[in-house]
């Protein structure tokens, strides 16, 4: 529909502005290459869409409140297990992150979203950082803040991706419609201007 495609169009332009400005400026993640590979703004739409997907599948809405239930024991077992001395570092960014998700999934518009999201970016992030696609650094920029690799709560800064999505595409689609409309006056406008003056 129109309002998916603005709403995975906004994804990736998003996403382009976040990983641009925390890969290779910041440096909180540097990928294997020392790039941005060109796959990876695309393939936030992809991870945003089978997100989308799954939240809307018969099996999710049937099990939603189960599925919430086990994002929130999972993920907070998982962002527990990033801050205890069990993991090979700290990772007090995946802790906030999950406190994101939490947010996301008490607040949000679009609850099943969220639970997809944790699926598809928490596999993706123990899978890319496994393969050594990219890597987290120990500390953010400011050295405060430690991060696992990947952070524990990753979904839940993704989340934020989401969020832009539903807040955004709407508005958007509304004011791409409204400038269609005024064209298509103007053009109207033109039009019988053009047929008076041709008839006197």
């Amino acid at each position: 529909t129109p309002l998916v495609r603005t709403q995975t169009a906004v994804v990736v332009v998003f996403a382009t502005l976040v990983e641009y400005t925390f890969s290779p400026w910041l440096e909180v993640y540097t990928y294997q290459f020392d790039n941005v590979p060109a796959y990876v703004p695309p393939g936030h739409g992809l991870v945003y869409l089978a997100a989308l997907c799954m939240g809307r599948s018969t099996f999710f809405q049937s099990h939603a409140k189960t599925l919430v239930t086990a994002t929130v024991v999972v993920g907070g077992c998982y962002a527990l297990w990033g801050v205890s001395p069990l993991a090979p570092r700290a990772d007090v960014l995946g802790l906030f992150w999950y406190a994101c998700l939490l947010g996301f999934l008490a607040w949000g518009r679009s609850r099943m979203l969220y639970v997809g999201a944790f699926v598809v970016v928490t596999y993706l992030e123990l899978i890319g950082t496994a393969l050594g696609t990219w890597t987290w650094q120990p500390f953010d920029p400011t050295g405060l803040v430690s991060m696992g690799n990947p952070p524990s709560g990753a979904a839940g800064g993704y989340g934020w991706f989401d969020l832009a999505a539903i807040t955004l595409a709407p508005v958007l689609l509304e004011s791409l419609q409204r400038l269609r409309s005024r064209l298509a006056e103007r053009t109207d406008d033109r039009r019988v201007a053009e047929a008076v003056g041709r008839h006197g």
